[in-house]
């Protein structure tokens, strides 16, 4: 640092001016300005004002090079939880796909199972509409049977009765009361 200044101090005392001259003229403004700016830079030099700056400058990119870091790892990092998110709904959004396609076959099950019950039940109604009617049948035949029989023991009775003589009627009512005595016994 002060072989700088000397180096400084000795060109400027060496400079034309002073040989021109012949000493230190102050009324020359370039030499007041050489002078105070070699000064400056002397007392920057001996201060160590550059390596003040150059180990501020280093602190700061020290600073800078650990905030690009942290931005990376942060991004890495989002990137990764993104991917998983992704990953999270692809797998949520697949098992919605099973869900609704697991209800769709219950759906299609149960109307197919609602189907064949509606079938059994409209069999089974049938099978007693058709027992129903069979028995209304069966009952208008007996209905009508009983009818005929009724009229007809009716019309016998008219019959017989205008044939018949109480003489004749007296033999079959003892005829009767026999053929009964001879079941009983």
């Amino acid at each position: 640092m002060r072989n700088i200044l000397a180096l400084a101090l000795t060109f400027g005392a060496a400079s034309p001016a002073f040989a021109a001259g012949g000493g230190l003229d102050l009324s020359n403004t370039n030499l007041v300005v050489g002078l105070g700016f070699v000064l400056f830079v002397g007392i920057l030099l001996f201060a160590k004002v550059p390596s003040l700056l150059a180990g501020q400058l280093d602190n700061r990119a020290e600073g800078i090079q650990k905030e690009l870091n942290e931005a990376r790892a942060l991004r890495e990092e989002a990137q990764t939880v993104l991917a998983s998110y992704e990953r999270k709904q692809q797998e949520v959004q697949a098992q919605a796909d099973q869900i609704v396609a697991a209800a769709r076959d219950e759906a299609a099950r149960a109307a197919e199972q609602a189907k064949a019950d509606l079938q059994t039940s409209i069999a089974r109604r049938l099978a007693a509409a058709e027992e129903q009617i069979a028995s209304a049948e069966a009952s208008a035949v007996k209905e009508v049977r009983d009818q005929a029989i009724t009229i007809a023991v009716a019309a016998a009775d008219q019959v017989i009765s205008k044939q018949m003589t109480a003489a004749e009627a007296n033999k079959l009512i003892d005829a009767a009361i026999a053929d009964v005595d001879a079941k009983l016994h």
